[in-house]
């Protein structure tokens, strides 16, 4: 598979994935009557195989505009249209603005399109609740395939 058919099949998931994910209402921002929210970000590293059937593992950092952070494992799991073997290596993710780092940790419904020859390209749409993350990551390996599942964040003992 060239990187040009890479591209396209990504493009093509991504699209499939964005169109499925079902709108949410704007995000309550910071102000006198909300001051204690926060945004979250995360960096994580992840590994896994699919056949149908499909699963992860892996680390992270989250670390939060209030000044929380915490080292997290991560575990996926779920089928679909998929096969392959992949590893993320340095993705990066977004949280829907939360009172604590806390509410992060659980497990999230995961929609996910991802494709690759050599490069793999993955893209995420995850929701826990009133919670949401966007996640986006390329590392390497072969497969191709949209999924749906679970992803599970707990921060490390």
């Amino acid at each position: 598979m060239s990187r040009r058919d890479v591209a396209a099949v990504s493009a093509v998931l991504a699209a499939l994935l964005l169109a499925g994910t079902p709108t949410t209402a704007k995000e309550p921002e910071k102000s006198e009557f909300n001051p204690k929210l926060t945004r979250c970000k995360i960096v994580y590293n992840l590994k896994g195989w699919s056949f149908v059937y499909k699963t992860s593992k892996g680390d992270g950092r989250i670390d939060c505009d209030n000044g929380q952070h915490a080292a997290v494992s991560i575990q996926s799991w779920g089928g679909g249209f998929t096969v392959g073997k992949s590893e993320i290596i340095g993705g990066k993710g977004q949280f829907s603005a939360v009172r604590d780092i806390k509410e992060i940790y659980g497990s999230f419904a995961q929609a996910e399109a991802h494709a690759g020859a050599t490069k793999a390209v993955g893209a995420q749409a995850l929701t826990k609740g009133e919670i949401s993350l966007a996640l986006a990551g390329t590392g390497r390996g072969v497969d191709v395939g949209i999924s749906f599942g679970r992803f599970d964040i707990q921060p490390k003992k």
